[in-house]
């Protein structure tokens, strides 16, 4: 899938340039020695996005103004410029104007240790979990989510200016309201084909027949505008918009409980890799195509049953993009390069 990578001035790295094999590919270094940035550069070359950031700023190498990154994936060159004030993408040589044609090439799932905190932490981490993968899957998701952003940071700062107007504020109601039903219903559409998949997904790592359940669950009701008209008072005391798609989360039970409150930490991680899962799955069912994975520095951490439950669970025909700090849990048949890491630079071991 991902034949190859240049990085220019991306993170931690001045340059470097790394071939990738098609199936198993093992960067190993001790903590901050940039293995992680490998696997990021990887996902912006190909998604335009960050699977660790919200924004691209911080990927920008300390002191530099912009980065670059290029590399080829299904035989054709992607190339990707970075700036502040610039962004510039390029499909086999040619600028392009839209992105369509960028972003069809490739599908990614990226797994961290940090993916525990799509059951423990805020609705902030599962509403990016979502946008990660209907990004991927629907053409008009990543516009509707940016129109529905633009009208709301445009919003939030007529209600943190000294004097907010009514009228004002009125103007960006509609397309708040617009955007914001469409991006409602894609979510919930996408949880709902997630659904099965997870519990499927879950019910093959825990081992033991524990039922997952996830559901939507809107920051609105289905009036959207009456939420909106009913909140003005509150909205003008906190000084932002209150209800609306900003505040969408998933609800996660097991065995009708959640798990945020009531499972263990085992049970939130085998959670959040069945998650994880299911959306390599919607790939494989619906695109019939195995997305790229990005492990980061996870199998070191699971127990023996636990990483061989998940590799036995993954699409064997999927590219794997693997980091750790050693490889002494690695399995028979786990073939691939081994890279290893230090004082930011590469060194093909294997």
């Amino acid at each position: 899938m991902l034949a190859d990578l240049q990085l220019q001035n991306f993170r931690c790295f001045e340059s470097l340039g790394i071939e990738f094999s098609p199936r198993f590919n093992f960067f190993i270094a001790r903590n901050g020695q940039g293995k992680t940035s490998i696997l990021e550069a990887a996902c912006v070359l190909l998604r335009l996005q960050s699977q660790r950031s919200s924004t691209l700023g911080p990927v920008i190498r300390f002191g530099e103004k912009s980065c670059a990154l290029s590399g080829h994936a299904e035989q054709h060159l992607l190339d990707f410029r970075y700036s502040p004030l610039r962004r510039k993408v390029a499909f086999d040589h040619v600028e392009q104007r839209t992105l369509n044609e960028y972003l069809r090439i490739a599908r990614v799932v990226s797994f961290a240790n940090a993916d525990i905190e799509l059951i423990r932490g805020s609705s902030e981490a599962r509403r990016r979990y979502l946008d990660f993968l209907a990004a991927q899957i629907d053409p008009v998701y990543r516009p509707t989510l940016r129109a529905y952003e633009r009208a709301l940071r445009s919003r939030n700062a007529l209600l943190k200016s000294s004097y907010p107007r009514p009228r004002e504020l009125a103007a960006y109601d509609q397309p708040l309201l617009e955007h914001g039903a469409k991006l409602s219903a894609l979510r919930g559409h996408l949880t709902k084909r997630l659904a099965p998949f997870a519990a499927i997904a879950h019910n093959e790592m825990s081992g033991i027949g524990e039922k997952l359940t996830i559901e939507f669950s809107p920051g609105n009701s289905e009036d959207f505008a009456q939420d909106l008209a009913n909140s003005k008072a509150e909205e003008l005391r906190l000084r932002q918009t209150i209800v609306g798609p900003h505040r969408d989360d998933i609800r996660i039970l097991v065995e009708e409980n959640p798990a945020q409150l009531y499972a263990s930490e085992g049970q939130q991680r085998t959670v959040a890799l069945a998650l994880k899962i299911a959306q390599a799955r919607v790939f494989m069912a619906e695109e019939n195509r195995p997305p790229l994975l990005l492990i980061d520095d996870i199998f070191g951490e699971l127990d023996p049953i636990r990483r061989n439950l998940l590799l036995q669970h993954l699409p064997e025909e999927s590219q794997k993009l693997i980091t750790a700090t050693t490889m002494q849990w690695r399995e028979n048949g786990m073939e691939g390069p081994v890279f290893e890491l230090n004082e930011h630079r590469i060194y093909r071991s294997k």
